[in-house]
């Protein structure tokens, strides 16, 4: 098939163009959200960027719609509706933001564009109404075993931690440099020393280390040599970044917030919302590098088991394959369907608004 799909969350885009469709990439002169394009990642041949406004209408298969404005901008560019003339597909990556768990999905209560989340955690989490939803869990590529854990440090990874703040648990960060030292990867790290003023917690600043936005192999290389993960994050889909340092065979600490209890197993680290418990976990870890070894290889397995690269592209090719019979029905409910809600505005307005606000963070871990 070859099927349009924006750039928006580069970690999951890493997985998706290593099946066995062409992938049609918007690109633009200015290179932004709506036209990126392969971004310069180094992905497969079969990624390819192109440009929306003379892309051929009738040679593309199927969308894969990231951002409600996405359905808009398709049939203004390409004359055909996702979901009527265009088979179609609904890609949530993120937690509900606002109300939750009253948070209505852009794309609730209609019927001809199913809605697929990320994780379990999601689909439970948003108010998508009579639509159809399903699951399909994130696929990592591999990076292969590299862990060797000699630096007693912590490894995180995190975009943006100083504008995210407790979203990402950086509130919680100078707890666990009291433990020990932290070594801390991603786009806008180089604001958190003097976010955090570690000095004013009485510890010195050699317990922050700030690596910064680095490629995928030197971060895959780096973070492995720290002795164990810590996932600080309170409210995010499920950080890919998580399910990395796992495939590294890294031992990993986590908030018990989101996926996280169905992602890390029993005997690859730990999972609590106890930060003292987590904190002296830390501090055994970082003391016994048997015993966190050990451990990542737990976290490895598991990993490889759940979130393995040939399952999802498996689920995803599944999924593909129904779209065209499920786009040609007609919108109206299956015979003894719930009828959609229409006793409430706020659902009719979310329905047909392209434009509602949905924070796909293309940064997000």
């Amino acid at each position: 098939m070859r099927i349009l799909v924006w750039h928006v969350h580069g970690g999951w885009m890493e997985a998706f163009v290593r099946g066995q469709h062409e992938y049609l990439l918007p690109k633009s002169s200015d290179g932004g959200a709506w036209g990126l394009g392969r971004g310069g990642r180094d992905w497969p041949a079969a990624a390819r960027e192109v440009d929306l406004d003379t892309l051929d209408p009738a040679s593309v298969d199927a969308v894969v719609l990231q951002r409600p404005e996405e359905i808009a901008a398709v049939a203004r560019t390409l004359g055909r509706r996702p979901g009527v003339d265009l088979p179609a597909v609904y890609l949530e990556h993120n937690t509900p933001k606002g109300d939750v768990p009253f948070t209505l999905h852009p794309l609730a209560d209609q019927t001809t564009i199913p809605v697929v989340h990320v994780t379990h955690f999601n689909q439970l989490f948003w108010d998508t109404g009579t639509a159809t939803t399903t699951v399909i869990e994130h696929g990592i590529p591999d990076p292969g075993h590299l862990y060797t854990g000699e630096r007693e440090e912590m490894g995180v990874v995190v975009n943006e931690p100083v504008r995210r703040g407790r979203v990402t648990g950086t509130d919680l960060l100078p707890g666990f440099a009291g433990v020990g030292p932290l070594r801390v990867f991603g786009m806008g790290t180089e604001a958190l020393p003097e976010a955090l003023n570690l000095k004013g917690f009485g510890l010195s600043e050699e317990r922050l280390r700030i690596a910064g936005d680095v490629s995928a192999p030197r971060l895959h290389e780096d973070l492995a040599r720290c002795r164990l993960y810590l996932h600080p994050l309170r409210w995010t889909s499920l950080g890919l970044a998580l399910l990395e340092a796992m495939h590294l065979g890294m031992p990993v600490l986590a908030l018990a917030t989101t996926e996280a209890s169905r992602a890390i197993p029993h005997g690859a680290g730990l999972v609590s919302n106890d930060v003292d418990e987590l904190q002296r976990f830390a501090r055994r870890l970082l003391d016994d590098p048997d015993d966190a070894y050990a451990m990542g290889i737990v976290a490895r397995e598991a990993a490889l088991q759940r979130y393995g690269l040939d399952k999802f592209l498996r689920a995803w090719d599944e999924l593909l394959a129904e779209l065209p019979k499920g786009t040609r029905r007609e919108s109206r409910p299956e015979p003894g369907a719930a009828p959609a809600r229409r006793d409430n505005a706020r659902h009719d307005n979310a329905r047909h608004d392209t434009n509602a606000r949905h924070d796909t963070e293309r940064t997000h871990p």
